[in-house]
Parts: structure tokens; sequence; C-alpha cells
């Protein structure tokens, strides 16, 4: 990758309308999911040929892919008790070495984040909130046979097949913060062992602030609380762009300094006026992080990557422009990598 800081595009934005409109990401994200029947395995032939034709597309674009595995959910959001099913689990490790064969087999470099919202799940939901008194089933895959049966054991597992298939791949765990303070997620997630990954996956919120502003809210966006939702760009009132990035910051810090990567960044175009309409929420992400880059490579920054986390978000096809044109500005006067 470019020694400066990198951009991307996820899910919500197609390679044909990135080509349309002349962008050119470093990185492009795509889920995978799914565990069982319909699973992302079988969505081509042979099993797992999804990894091998979209590493192929977006590297015809000059970019890295990424890949969102997010197969915990198959047994339904939030519910733990899947890592410790004698059904489930022995189809999720076969899928996730598959993954892992199949990136390794492309011989080229990808970046992999592993289960969204999972962790703040199993912080939840873990006794005393230590990973280690979860149990799980990870020593039946042979080459996680030393590991122990707990979640500290499946994060593990996780790293060890990615080192094992996969060696040109990097990795990445996504921390949950859902109104904890940085210190006790960076803490929880040193016990998780997300030190020994190679990035740490922020997250400045999954959806535009807009959708959270109108009154009743879509469904996705209900829940939430009363806000305010959209961020000050002045960094005085809260939330602010500062204040979140400290808090990553600090959660890097306590996992040995570990560069971060933003993911599932909303896309919305900043307005006064709050709300919008689906696909025109507002928002003001893009705005000022493609015009704040330094602010970001100083704090340890390498990547943001931009898609919306529902399907009333921003995208390219509906910000006006935005993206590509914020996109070519920066790249025209980029944020170097700190040495």
């Amino acid at each position: 990758m470019p020694s400066r800081l990198v951009g991307g595009l996820g899910a919500g934005n197609k390679i044909e309308d990135m080509k349309a409109q002349q962008i050119r990401p470093d990185i492009i994200d795509t889920y995978l999911v799914g565990v069982g029947d319909g699973a992302w395995p079988k969505w081509n032939s042979p099993d797992g040929a999804y990894i091998t034709y979209v590493s192929a597309n977006v590297t015809a674009m000059g970019a890295v892919p990424m890949f969102t595995l997010y197969q915990m959910t198959a047994k339904g959001e939030g519910n733990l008790g899947a890592v410790n099913d004698a059904s489930f689990m022995p189809s999720y490790w076969a899928h996730v070495k598959l993954m892992y064969q199949k990136i390794g087999a492309t011989n080229l470099p990808a970046l992999v984040n592993l289960e969204p919202d999972f962790w703040g799940f199993v912080m939840s939901g873990a006794p005393g909130g230590d990973p280690s008194k979860l149990p799980a089933r990870v020593s039946l895959m042979p080459e996680c046979a030393s590991h122990p049966d707990n979640a500290v054991g499946l994060a593990q597992c996780l790293l060890t097949l990615g080192r094992t298939y996969a060696p040109k791949a990097k990795i990445g765990f996504p921390p949950s913060f859902w109104g904890r303070d940085a210190a006790s997620v960076g803490s929880f997630m040193l016990k998780v062992g997300a030190d020994k990954a190679d990035f740490v996956v922020g997250q400045t919120g999954d959806r535009d602030a807009g959708c959270f502003e109108v009154s009743p809210p879509p469904d996705e966006c209900a829940g939430r609380g009363n806000g305010p939702f959209y961020w000050d760009e002045t960094n005085v009132a809260t939330p602010n762009f500062h204040q979140d990035l400290a808090q990553w910051s600090s959660v890097s810090t306590t996992l040995g300094n570990l560069p971060i990567l933003f993911w599932q960044t909303p896309m919305g175009v900043p307005s006064a006026t709050p709300g919008g309409t689906p696909g025109h929420f507002r928002d003001n992400r893009v705005q000022y992080m493609l015009t704040h880059p330094t602010e970001y490579t100083a704090k340890g920054v390498f990547a943001i990557v931009f898609s919306g986390g529902g399907s009333t978000s921003a995208n390219i096809t509906t910000d006006g422009g935005q993206f590509a044109r914020l996109f070519k500005a920066y790249l025209a006067n980029p944020a170097p990598l700190p040495r």
C-alpha cells in the first residue's frame, strides 16, 4: 500500500459505480456471512470461489481486498451459546479455514476484519467480563488443538488459521464501545488477545447521523438514544471528531500501539438541517475525515474505509458525488504516514 493514509469503500458501493465516477479506492471491503446452507462458501462454485472472484475484481481496480467475516450472527445476533454449540462450531471453523485458504491461494495481500459486534457481545455476556470464562469449542480444530476452549482460544484460533493459510493477509479485531469507556474496552480486548493482530478495526458509527434524527426513525436506526448524533466539526460540543479519535487512540495504545483502520464509516452529506430521507440522511464524516487527514495519521490511523451500515445509508450513487470529489482532492495532497 502507499505510504500515506489510504481510503476505501465497502458495502453498498459497487465496482461499476466506482468506475463510472472514476474512483480508485485503495481498499474494497466485502462481507462474508452465514454458516451452512446459503452461506458465503456456496455463493459460487466450487465452494469458496467467491473470494477468488472478488479478489480478482478488486485487484483489477488497483485496490487491496478486505474481507469482513460476519459469521457469528448465523445463530442469532448476540447468541453467545453458538460458540459452544457442537453442531454449529465445526461448520463455523470449516468456513473460517476455507476463507483463509482461498485468500492464501490468491498469493495477494488482503485485509481481514474478524466478526464485528461479536466482541461487544462477549464483553457483555462473559462472566465478569472475562473472555476466558466463556466456553467455546476451539480445540476441535487440529491447528488449534493447543488453544483453550474459551473465547480467548477462539480469538487465538482465528489468528492461527490466518497465519497458517494466508500469510500475506493482515488481520484486525473490531472492538465495540456501546457506551463503554476506552480503558475498559482496551483492557477487555487485551484479554481477548487482540494485541496479537495486525491492526485495530475502529468504527465511528454504522449509520448516517440524520437517520437517527428523523421521527420516527427507520427500524434500522431505532433505539439509539436521544442524541445528539451529528458531530461538531469545531470539536467543542459533544459528540465531536477529536473525542472519537482519542477513544480509538487509547485502545490502540493499550494493544501495543497497533495501527487503526476505520471501517464502515458513514457517507452522508453535511447539512444544517437535521434528518433527511433514506439514502440522503445528513452526515459529515466523509467531509471532515478527508479534509483533516493529518489529524488521523498523527493518532496511528493508516486507513479509512467508507460505507453505510444499512439499507437507508448513503453511498456513492446517492451522495451527489461527494466522495469522488473529496477523495480526488485528498489524493492531490495526501497525508503521509509517520515513519
